[in-house]
């Protein structure tokens, strides 16, 4: 036991250092190539931070996990919204670039919805899994495309957010820091994953849970990490763009990823058990619905809503655990969270995005 708490703290360490590295590299890549940060962290990044999902997802579909590769994902990307932009938000109020709202979160919603449909007869198959991995191909050249015929005035702009320096001025060290830093993140997250999954399996958690909450929020820390750095340097585009651009490729590639090698060995493709469908996969949709309004109000993620986030992930964590329990206070508990925290909170939303209109048409 001693040897996992040694891992799971030095997994950590290695995963802060990792982000770091990988939010200077590619910040400064994103002016070498005249792409915009926001992009760089839609796919670079989003990309490299979500490789850990990707290592575990595969790996637990080819040794017959399915439910640890379906958990890690829909964990990973609850996780990713409510806990990674609750604290991010709390660091630093996050500004919303206009492109994440007239198009990533779209995509998030569109993408979200496409695997609950897909995932309503209890398995994801070959072919369903292709077009998932085709899907995100095409996403990440329909990006850089995009980003390419932007103005010079805007890249002008984006290169003015980026701090300067003149060792990392290169395009050649630009590129080591990324690959350092994934690297990193990789390594950290294999470690920190493996001492908490020795942890849960300890106390009997089943795999669905255990891909809901202890590896997820694993191999979310290198999104957590990035974003919680990113918002400290004052490079919000990446934050934000990070928790978005990871949901995305969560998604598509990894379960695209997954479904592809569960079909290889079974020929079955990869089943969605019963809770999943039924309860977790309809959570992560109401998680991706739940950012448009929150970032149409006033285009920004406040304080308070970095809090609401936050304490829903928090309620989302103690349902599961209590479910797993089968603890007599969940009906209870349930009831509390139907009849009055809910609806207090759309209500709320409601009234902010009201106050907002009025505030902005009375300019």
């Amino acid at each position: 036991m001693l040897q996992q708490v040694l891992m799971f703290g030095l997994g950590l360490t290695v995963l802060v250092i990792g982000a770091d590295v990988l939010v200077r590299g590619a910040s400064r890549l994103a002016v070498s190539f005249g792409v915009s940060p926001l992009v760089v962290g839609l796919t670079v990044v989003a990309f490299g931070t979500s490789a850990p999902e990707m290592a575990v997802s595969v790996g637990s579909a080819l040794a017959g996990s399915p439910d640890l590769a379906i958990g890690n994902v829909v964990g990973s990307n609850i996780c990713n919204v409510l806990l990674i932009l609750g604290i991010s938000a709390l660091i630093t109020p996050l500004l919303v670039d206009e492109q994440i709202i007239r198009q990533e979160i779209p995509i998030m919603i569109g993408v979200s919805a496409l695997l609950v449909v897909m995932a309503l007869d209890g398995r994801i198959g070959i072919l369903e899994s292709v077009v998932l991995f085709a899907l995100v191909i095409a996403y990440t050249i329909f990006l850089v495309v995009q980003s390419r015929r932007a103005s010079k005035a805007a890249q002008d702009e984006f290169e003015t957010e980026i701090p300067t320096s003149t060792w990392d001025r290169h395009w050649a060290v630009q590129v080591a820091l990324i690959v350092v830093g994934l690297v990193m993140l990789v390594v950290g997250a294999d470690w920190l994953v493996d001492a908490a999954v020795a942890f849960a399996r300890a106390f009997g958690i089943s795999d669905l849970v255990v891909g809901l909450t202890v590896v997820a929020v694993g191999t979310s820390m290198p999104e957590i990490a990035t974003s919680i750095v990113a918002a400290m340097r004052g490079q919000r585009e990446i934050a934000v763009g990070n928790v978005v651009g990871s949901n995305i490729f969560n998604i598509l590639a990894v379960l695209g990823a997954s479904g592809i090698a569960s079909g290889i060995t079974t020929g079955a493709g990869l089943p969605v058990s019963e809770a999943a469908r039924n309860f977790d996969l309809w959570v992560m949709l109401a998680v991706a619905f739940a950012c448009l309004p929150i970032m149409l109000s006033g285009r920004e993620i406040a304080r308070w809503e970095g809090g609401v986030f936050l304490a829903y992930y928090a309620i989302y964590t103690a349902w599961l655990v209590l479910q797993a329990q089968q603890h007599s206070s969940l009906p209870a508990f349930s009831g509390v969270m139907l009849g009055y925290v809910l609806p207090i909170t759309v209500i709320t939303l409601v009234v902010s995005m009201v106050r907002q209109s009025g505030s902005t048409a009375s300019r």
